[in-house]
């Protein structure tokens, strides 16, 4: 399924003229440097195409003949290469392999290309050229510290020598040769009998895979094979299917594509079956805001709940099949995080509930919403990307795109941050996180005795833990009045015992809150604070010995709520005495 989708999607923009993917047998490739040569095939220069300026320099993209299945053999590209395979250059004091890499790529260009005049002089300038002469070209330093790709161009012409129309006539005519009875077989994608590619182009652009790429579909052991068959004849894929899914799959993970996100360690991709909105949106959703345009992801966002009256997104038929993809890094190969398909209208509905779930009071200098990057990086060990754990992610976005309760292990991460972040404890993200579990985890198991998690203060939640923290925040907040510019309050000494076992510490917290409050000279000040303790108080009968997993979060968002009710002023609020 997966792989008929990417050709189906390749098929899509193959039949679009506006569209850039490569035909069958190209692939667009960045080549740093092109060798410039006249009429008679002399050197004239070698070309610089990158742009930008140090560590940010970018190379140009050509249209080249699509690259060969490289190994630890020889195996030469046409018209195009690294400076080893075009020069022979030695890079690593290997002599004889390098010479052996520039008599494999003249090889291949005299078997394929040789009657044509003007392969003919590119092959006696590689025969021709010196040391000495490459020697005096400005960028030679640098190519031989890069081994950077090279092609060809002669001055007269602006494309490159493979594709020159002679040169495209004879690669097109050469495809078409006639394929062996013993390479045929049934294609699995198109169900069509047809040449069986064995060796699967490499994906590239997964994050934390091998640089060179890595596959979907291979076999290279025993164990993989059955009934006598080797490498990819074990799940028989046609050539012009196997190009098509892999040229779709690298042009959505490539560099400059907006349809390519990044979740925790999984590379995500996404597609519709025709051009949307929607397809073109969707990142907006989950990524972090670009610098130069904070406010994108939020537009894209309200015109999402915009659209929950059509049942569409925009002017997206809502019955459009559209695609979600999740890969990550497994040695050589790829794993599948998650593969989503449904309609634009149902996955439009799951994402707008997503964003409801995580709708919270919060202070006016947060994000009106949380990119899942976000969300993620502050579960995560010392708040870093690189410590969000990976499962996790895919778990995460799984549930979103299905609709399903959140994963448990969302809310014993958030719970294990606040523990152990003494200074900053329950952020606004973690607080909307825990709601949204909560929320979502009894929407699916309903229980007559739990209370929906509100956005803000909701003095009436029956909750233990929610009034708990409600009092944690009290005391914490009535120590901070009796000792301004105080260093550390009891949010860094004692909330980790306060939201597991209650019991060990309010009792004493109980009886220091009253030293705290002698010494506050605002009598009316003290009168408010008791009657808050009271109101809290009378919601309770005893304080537990231990609270569980739930009720922990509940803390933690009664403790938010409270903390955010004393910095609130509006009517109807019973905290606006404390601003």
């Amino acid at each position: 399924m997966i792989l008929q989708a990417l050709k189906e999607y390749y098929d899509r923009k193959a039949a679009d003229p506006d569209s850039n993917i490569a035909p069958f047998g190209w692939e667009w490739k960045e080549i740093p440097f092109i060798i410039v040569l006249d009429h008679d095939g002399n050197l004239i220069q070698i070309e610089d195409t990158r742009e930008g300026e140090g560590k940010k320099k970018r190379a140009k993209a050509f249209l080249v003949p699509q690259a060969v299945k490289k190994t630890s053999g020889i195996a030469a590209n046409l018209l195009w290469d690294t400076t080893g395979y075009v020069f022979g250059i030695d890079t690593k004091d290997k002599k004889e392999r390098a010479a052996k890499k520039q008599e494999a790529f003249i090889e291949r260009l005299e078997q394929e290309l040789g009657e044509l005049e003007i392969v003919r002089k590119v092959i006696n300038f590689l025969k021709d050229i010196t040391c000495d002469r490459l020697e005096k070209e400005e960028h030679w330093q640098e190519i031989l510290e890069m081994n950077p790709n090279l092609s060809f161009r002669f001055v007269s012409d602006s494309f490159l020598v493979c594709r020159h129309p002679d040169v495209l006539a004879k690669i097109t005519s050469s495809m078409k040769n006639g394929v062996r009875e013993k390479e045929l077989g049934t294609c699995l994608i198109t169900g069509e009998k047809a040449k069986i590619q064995t060796l699967h182009t490499a994906i590239k652009g997964v994050y934390g895979a091998q640089t060179s790429g890595a596959n979907i579909v291979s076999f290279n052991l025993d164990a993989f094979c059955s009934f006598g068959k080797e490498q990819g004849l074990n799940a028989p894929v046609s050539a012009n299917a196997e190009f098509a899914y892999t040229t779709a799959l690298n042009t959505l993970l490539s560099k400059d594509s907006k349809q390519r996100i990044i979740i925790g360690d999984a590379s995500t991709v996404f597609w519709s079956e025709k051009p949307t909105e929607f397809e073109a949106d969707f990142s907006f959703f989950f990524k972090e805001p670009e610098k130069d345009d904070p406010d994108a992801g939020t537009q894209k966002v309200k015109e999402l709940f915009a659209s929950v009256k059509t049942g569409a997104y925009k002017e997206d038929k809502g019955d459009t099949r559209f695609y979600i993809l999740g890969l990550a890094p497994n040695a050589a190969r790829l794993a599948v995080r998650f593969w989503q398909v449904g309609t634009i209208s149902e996955f439009a509905s799951r994402i707008r509930q997503y964003f409801d779930d995580f709708t919270i009071i919060k202070p006016p200098n947060e994000p009106e919403y949380y990119s899942l990057w976000r969300i993620l990086v502050n579960i995560s060990a010392q708040d870093k990307s690189e410590n969000i754990p990976p499962n996790l992610a895919g778990d995460f976005m799984r549930s979103i795109l299905e609709g399903t309760p959140y994963p448990a292990t969302l809310l014993q991460a958030v719970l294990r941050r606040i523990r152990s972040d003494a200074q900053n404890r329950v952020k606004p993200v973690r607080a909307a996180l825990i709601k949204a579990y909560l929320n979502r985890y009894y929407k699916f198991y309903p229980d007559i005795n739990q209370k929906e998690v509100a956005k803000e203060l909701d003095i009436t939640q029956p909750s233990i833990g929610y009034q708990l923290g409600r009092l944690f925040a009290t005391l914490e907040k009535i120590q901070e009045e009796a000792n301004p510019g105080i260093n550390a309050t009891i949010r860094e000494r004692f909330y980790g015992a306060a939201c597991t076992t209650p019991v060990t510490v309010f009792a004493n917290l109980l009886r220091l809150k009253n030293h705290h409050l002698a010494k506050i000279d605002n009598k009316g000040r003290v009168v408010k604070f008791e009657q808050l303790l009271g109101e809290i108080m009378s919601n309770l009968t005893d304080f537990p010995s231990h609270l569980d997993l739930h009720e922990q979060g509940r803390f933690a968002v009664g403790y938010y709520h409270q903390r955010q009710a004393f910095f609130t002023s509006k009517e109807g609020n019973e905290n606006k005495f404390i601003k």
